[in-house]
Formats: structure tokens, C-alpha cells, sequence
């Protein structure tokens, strides 16, 4: 699904998987202003109770005495992984264009300021920001006083300084343009994270200042003499990053930036990263990629439990990025790599259809770790905090391949419309559940735990907000579609 004006949303989930999540009562009375009241009523409590000026978090207890994001957490600090900050700033916007209510837009340029603080010196964000002036001297934030010593790390791991810009650029069309402290932010960041680009287009997981190109000479990809099988507890931060779809995220973000501003650095950016791709690809018998590639551009251990070896998840999202790239330029040297990958990938599948996370080098044999994070053969014994057998999207890949081949130059853009909804009893339903469920003060609260606050934590009632995105959005919908005569 796309957001109203079809642009790839962060935040957005496909309805049907909403409405099988939900329960209530299905005879409450329905109409629009009842939709409406109930949207404003979660979005005020959210807005000026759960969340902080802005910030936000990924789940909080009840009672709102508890709160974390993937981790321990201040009520002051923002989160910026989905679903953190940025993620919520979206669906605002997202809920702006779908019923035009200005409390929705004031909120989506809260979330804006609240993001303007959190930036950094170096251009984007960390994992995490801090609006309470104790916290924030940790930080060499832009907006603060300048502290060389404080924490300046930008970070493009999980979607984190993507996904700010991609909310950010989209508020600033919303506006017009007409925002200078909102364009500021987004230009001073693209300013400095396309400073920090490889000379071979590929783009580290975090930076704090540009690389020295010197230090990262323009290769084709190989295969290490030979590797430890032992984790070498080495920093990682600055290899060539496709892990956590680093680079294809930042690929969206270039090529969406292009699109708003017009400007071609950006575009010669996206361009860069795709010819990143056709370096990282790996020679025979593996014409695949890897998690991450040090400065020789051979695959590199990251964290304990990702090993040198060739992945059968990022490379999925390295394909897409090439045909996406293609589309944008008609370029058809991103094409070259697809046919060989989709060859060896699909000689590579695991009994039942899927994909191994990690291949072992030129043997090709599929990697796991056990629960000790030693390397194994088995699945049998692997942690559960990861994934390490991917669901195989190869043949869309192909198809889509095929289809791109087919199409005329002049249509490789398809023409931008805007998401449509319809009115039928399921989203009717759902609505009523939604309705249903919301509490007197305007929360959803649901069974769950929070994970970081130790095993003897009692709370078993949290207000989660993925779950307040997927409802603000049903209610959206609705309002968008629905008519009182």
C-alpha cells in the first residue's frame, strides 16, 4: 500500500492485517463525526500525554509511569527507529491529507520541531534524541551548544536518519516550501550525508565526519584469502553497509529527495550507490552480495551473529534498489547484475522455498549460529532474536525484472496517484471496533510487556504505538471516504 499521494510510507500496513488484529463491538452506532471525535480524542491523548513535545517512543505501560523504545528510556527522549518519531510524525501527515483537520498538521510540525533538536552536528540522528536539557549535554546536537566531546553519530542503521528525512521532506511539500527552519534541517543533513558517501557510492552503517577517500579505493568485490570463523570484535560502523537495508533505504530517500527538490546531486548520489551495487556483487560461484564489505571490499563479520559470508535477505532489497534505479534513469547497466543473481539464488533455496540469512563463502553452504553464537550447519539450535531463514521474494523480483525489460522507456515512471479507499463493512467494522476499544481518556491499551525494564516488571497493560498508527489510520480512512447527508 502507498500513502495518499503514492509515496512508500514508513508506517503504513495493509488494512486486512489491521482488522484481524482487532476486537470490539460491532453494533455501536457509526457515522463520521463519531470517526472524527474518536481520532482527535487518541490524538490530543497521544499527543499531549503519551509523547513528549513531539517525541515518542515505542511502548509505554498503562499508566503511562513506564516507557522505552528499543531500550531504557527517558519520558523525554525520542526514539527514532520505527516505530519512533519519525514513524509518527508520518502517520500524522498521512492522517492530514486523508481529512484535512489543522490539529493533525500542528501535530506533524511538533514532531518537525521536536526532530530539529534532535539532530546532530554531523548531520542526521542517532538511535535516540533528548529534549531535557540533562540528558542533551551528552549530545553535540546542531540546535545546542557546540561540545566536541558529546555523542555525534549519525547512523543510517534500521531506517533511523532515512526515515526522519523521508518524513521531514514530505511535511516540507505539504507547506510548500514555505517553512525555512524545516528546509533548513533537511539541507544541512543531505549537505553532510552526502559527504559521507563512498568514493564507490557505497555509504557506511554511521559516521561522525567524511570519509578520507584515500583510506577507501574503488574495487570490485572478492572474496577474503581467508576468514576467522572466530568473532574478531572489530568496529563495523564504517564498512560498506547493506545490512538492515541501509543502503536501499537510502536509495529511497535520494531518489524521493530528486523528485521534491529537483536537485541533480541527488540524483547523481542514488546513481552512485546503484554502481556501489554492481561492485558489491559478488564474482562466481556466488554472484550475490554481502551484509557489509570492509575497505578491500571483501564481506566483513558485523556483530557476532553476522558473519563474512553472502546473504540471501539484503541482496533481495539490493535487487529491488537496481530495478528501482532503473526506473528512475533508464540507466540499464542496473539490469546487469539481476539474471545472474536470480539464477544463483534460486539454486540456492532451502528446502520449503526459502532463503538462507547467511551463505558460507564459495562453498555456499547455509550459516547459523547456535544460542552460544558459535558457528554451525544447523538451524537447530539458532537464537530467536533473529532472523536466519528469509522468506524468498525472487520470483516478483523476476517478474518484475521481465516486465521493466518490456517497458518503453518513456513509461518507466509510472504516473503518481493517489491511494483511494473504499467504504464497505469491513472498514465500517473495523471502525467500530476501534471506537470500541478506545478508553475514556483516549488511549488503546492492550496485554503486553515492556522488554527492558527487567524480568521482576509487573506491567502487563502497555499503549503501544504501532497499535496507535494502525488505529489513527483505520479512522482516517474512513473519514476520508465517508459521507454524512
Amino acid at each position: 500500500m502507498k500513502t495518499p499521494d503514492n509515496r512508500p510510507g514508513n508506517f503504513v500496513v495493509p488494512l486486512f492485517l489491521i482488522l484481524i488484529a482487532l476486537s470490539g463491538d460491532l453494533s455501536l452506532a457509526l457515522d463520521r463525526a463519531a470517526a472524527s471525535a474518536a481520532l482527535k480524542k487518541s490524538v490530543n491523548f497521544f499527543r499531549t500525554k503519551v509523547g513528549y513535545h513531539g517525541a515518542y517512543l515505542f511502548r509505554y505501560s498503562a499508566d503511562l509511569q513506564k516507557q522505552e523504545g528499543e531500550g531504557l528510556a527517558y519520558k523525554t527522549t525520542g526514539w527514532i527507529q520505527p516505530p519512533g518519531t519519525p514513524y509518527v510524525g508520518e502517520a500524522y501527515l498521512e492522517a492530514y491529507r486523508l481529512t484535512g483537520e489543522p490539529y493533525l498538521l500542528d501535530a506533524a510540525n511538533e514532531v518537525a520541531d521536536a526532530l530539529r533538536l534532535g539532530q546532530l552536528r554531523s548531520g542526521g540522528w542517532d538511535n535516540r534524541f533528548e529534549l531535557d536539557k540533562q540528558h542533551r549535554d551528552k549530545y553535540n546536537f546542531r540546535s545546542g551548544p557546540e561540545r566536541p566531546q558529546g555523542r555525534n553519530q549519525t547512523t543510517f542503521d534500521d531506517n533511523k536518519t532515512q526515515s526522519c528525512l523521508m518524513f521531514l521532506m514530505y511535511l516540507d511539500e505539504q507547506l510548500h516550501f514555505k517553512n525555512p527552519q524545516l528546509s533548513d534541517v533537511i539541507h544541512y543533513s543531505f549537505q553532510k550525508c552526502l559527504a559521507a558517501q563512498y568514493p564507490n557510492g557505497g555509504w557506511p552503517q554511521r559516521f561522525s565526519e567524511p570519509p578520507n577517500p584515500d583510506d577507501f579505493p574503488i574495487r570490485q568485490a572478492t572474496y577474503p584469502e581467508t576468514w576467522s570463523r572466530k568473532y574478531p570484535k572489530k568496529k563495523y560502523g564504517a564498512y560498506y553497509t547493506l545490512n538492515d537495508n541501509v543502503l536501499s533505504d537510502i536509495i529511497n530517500v535520494l531518489l524521493e529527495a530528486h523528485r521534491i527538490y529537483g536537485d541533480e546531486k541527488l540524483m547523481g548520489a542514488a546513481r552512485r550507490s546503484g554502481d556501489f551495487l554492481l561492485l558489491a556483487q559478488m564474482p562466481a560461484p556466488q554472484p550475490g552480495w554481502a551484509q557489509q564489505y570492509n575497505a578491500h571490499m571483501e564481506p566483513a563479520w558485523a556483530r557476532k551473529f553476522e558473519p563474512p559470508s553472502i546473504t540471501g535477505g539484503e541482496s533481495q532489497s539490493a535487487m529491488r534498489s537496481l530495478l528501482k534505479l532503473y526506473r528512475a534513469t533508464g540507466d540499464k547497466k542496473y539490469l546487469d547484475p539481476i539474471p545472474t543473481a536470480l539464477t544463483y539464488y534460486r539454486n540456492s533455496l532451502l528446502p520449503g522455498g526459502n532463503l538462507a540469512r547467511f551463505y558460507e563463502l564459495k562453498t555456499n553452504r547455509p550459516l547459523y549460529f547456535t544460542k552460544d553464537y558459535k558457528l554451525t550447519y544447523s538451524a537447530a539450535d539458532a537464537p530467536t532474536h533473529y532472523t536466519f531463514v528469509i522468506k524468498s521474494k525472487l520470483e516478483a523480483i523476476a517478474q518484475e525484472y521481465k516486465t521493466l525489460r518490456k517497458t518503453p522507456a518513456n513509461q518507466l515512471a509510472p504516473a503518481r496517484k493517489p491511494a483511494t479507499y473504499q467504504l464497505n463493512s469491513r472498514l465500517e467494522n473495523a471502525v467500530r471496533k476501534v471506537i470500541a476499544e478506545l478508553d475514556e481518556r483516549g488511549a488503546w491499551v492492550e496485554k503486553g510487556k515492556l522488554r527492558y525494564h527487567g524480568a521482576d516488571d509487573d506491567t502487563n497493560r502497555v499503549i503501544d504505538t504501532k497499535t496507535f498508527v494502525k488505529r489513527m489510520r483505520i479512522l482516517s480512512q474512513y473519514i476520508s471516504v465517508s459521507r454524512d447527508d
